[in-house]
């Protein structure tokens, strides 16, 4: 197909392209249609009982088929020339980022792109409060926390999930994405893991607030719908396991694997053996198949066709799927299509539940852009490491493995890349080596401030107290709380004071990346700056994340293809 037939989509706004046929109440591809309509006579005429179709206006989104009705046409109405136009930033944003929020597929998949604020009116926002950060874009690394939930909303969706369920979290992936932006690590936390819900507070219909209270030794999927909690107890209930704050929740329901399917055209998938499995009606060959609407559903719900039958099993496969569908989101067959871009984009702004920190199409197409520079074949999927329950005598759920699961959430903490990229890799140890090579003062002759800028009440008295007590370090004092908090563990310094910086990070357990060295100061009579950060989980644990992954841990490339087993 050449440029003219997908409609010079380089330079052409998508929402431009499609008029409501008054006809039908569809929205469709204009015929015969440039950049921009400069005649009247080419639109709907505005007035009583007729709606304007100018991209200025936001406008219902188009009807969509029914969920699974086989896949996705290209438009007949294809571009036909038109007059050049200076593409605007707005409108490059347009077209790459289609596949960005494929990131945000899940067992649901989930994706979104802007098609600017005609969309707005199909996403559905939670206010939760203080368990995200609210902000879009920073300087930091980004964690957004994908929840696909088990209720049973949409057609044909009366068989799956719990009956009268109000939607549990039934599949979870956070997802960090690097400070630099260069790599992203996505981890499935199972529904089965058994873990403590802490207190969480939510907002209520009326505007009032609800403490909804903890629970401890329970199924982590229960931290969403049981007892009237909301996606913000479930990303509170993440940062307790993993020690990361998270940024934003996407959450979305059965529905949204089929609409999505269907709407980017199929997503392919392969599979090691023929499977026909009764419960899930999931019935296809072996080897390479494209799936979409019921089918693609059925792939990701089945957990009797693969591996040992369990849920770990069934999240493999999910992980599998979902590199599928970055991909084709981010195939060229998919970003020149303006047709199967409308479509897309209006499911998955259906699909889609957020938080109201990123709950708009604008505040969506900014974020996609601080995802946009990821390549895919930096970004990871692993499965938080868990072995079965010892406390069940036949064990059905999950609990951590201590060891494992700590070092990977250590990893993530330091912003530690899962992905192979070798130049990165070679900096980073060669700045650890530059910072952590060369003399160590004594610990007597240390000298350092202390401020809590984590979440732990008191971690600046109890360090200090350590480091004076324990460790040596006489002229450590407790500066209380900092200006602000703080994501990670920072150590402040100037160059004369670079061998009490390293005796420190000894101690402390510090990475090269913690240590921040200033401009030249007073010298070795200033105290240096050690302000915790949430990285911080307590007195005499190391901060530090571990230079690699740990060993045998269930792990995926989304640019690669696999098949299911």
């Amino acid at each position: 197909m050449d440029a003219h037939s997908r409609g010079r989509a380089d330079e052409i706004d998508p929402a431009d392209q499609w008029v409501l046929n008054p006809q039908t109440g569809n929205y469709e591809l204009r015929p015969n249609h440039s950049g921009r309509e400069s005649s009247a006579s080419s639109r709907a005429p505005e007035g009583p009982g007729r709606e304007s179709t100018s991209p200025r206006r936001e406008v219902p989104a188009q009807r969509s088929r029914p969920a699974g009705s086989g896949r996705s046409r290209k438009q007949s109405g294809a571009a036909r020339g038109g007059r050049k136009q200076p593409a605007s930033r707005r409108r490059k944003a347009l077209l790459w980022t289609g596949g960005v929020m494929a990131f945000v597929v899940v067992a649901g998949s989930a994706g979104a792109y802007a098609l600017y604020q005609k969309f707005n009116g199909n996403l559905d926002t939670v206010d939760v409060g203080d368990a995200g950060s609210g902000s879009v874009a920073g300087d930091g690394p980004l964690d957004i926390l994908v929840i696909g939930t088990d209720k049973r909303t949409g057609e044909g969706n009366e068989g799956y999930g719990d009956k009268g369920s109000t939607g549990h979290a039934d599949t979870n992936i956070l997802f960090h994405v690097s400070k630099d932006r260069t790599n992203a690590t996505a981890v499935s936390i199972p529904r089965d893991l058994i873990t403590d819900i802490p207190d969480c507070t939510t907002k209520q219909p009326d505007g009032s607030e609800k403490v909804i209270p903890g629970t401890d030794n329970v199924r982590f999927n229960v931290s969403l719908g049981q007892q009237g909690r909301d996606p913000g107890c479930t990303m509170r209930t993440v940062k307790e396991i993993t020690g990361l704050s998270v940024d934003h929740f996407m959450m979305v329901d059965f529905n949204a694997v089929k609409t999505l399917s269907t709407a980017v055209g199929g997503v392919k998938i392969c599979l090691d053996k023929a499977v026909d499995d009764a419960d899930s009606h999931l019935d296809l060959p072996a080897g390479e198949s494209t799936v979409q609407g019921e089918d693609a559903l059925a792939f990701v719900r089945t957990r009797h066709s693969f591996g040992n039958k369990s849920d770990l099993d069934r999240i493999k496969v999910q992980q599998q799927f979902i590199g599928s569908m970055i991909r084709q989101m981010k195939s060229d067959d998919t970003l020149t299509d303006p047709g199967k871009l409308f479509k897309l984009a209006d499911a998955a702004t259906k699909a889609l539940t957020v938080d109201s920190g990123i709950g708009s199409i604008k505040k969506l197409t900014s974020l996609a852009q601080e995802l946009g520079r990821i390549d895919t074949k930096n970004i990871t999927f692993v499965t938080m490491p868990v072995k079965d329950n010892p406390a069940e005598p036949t064990p059905v759920t999950v609990v951590p493995e201590p060891e494992k699961s700590a070092q990977l959430f250590a990893m993530m903490r330091s912003d530690t890349s899962l992905t192979e990229v070798k130049k990165k890799e070679q900096a980073a140890r060669s700045k650890q080596e530059a910072v952590l090579e060369g003399s160590r003062a004594e610990a007597a002759d240390v000298r350092v401030d202390v401020l809590n800028g984590g979440d732990l009440s008191g971690a600046a008295g109890a360090t200090a107290d350590w480091l004076r007590s324990g460790q040596g370090v006489v002229q450590a004092e407790n500066k209380a709380n900092a200006p602000a908090k703080i994501s990670r563990t920072t150590l402040a310094y100037t160059p004369d004071q670079a061998d009490q910086a390293r005796a420190l990070a000894d101690i402390m357990g510090l990475p090269a990346t913690a240590l921040k060295q200033g401009k030249p100061g007073a010298g070795v009579t200033q105290a240096m700056v050690l302000t915790l950060g949430a990285d911080f989980k307590g007195v005499g644990i190391p901060v530090t994340g571990p230079a690699k992954a740990p060993d045998d841990i269930q792990r995926a490339d989304a640019d690669k293809a696999v098949c299911a087993k």
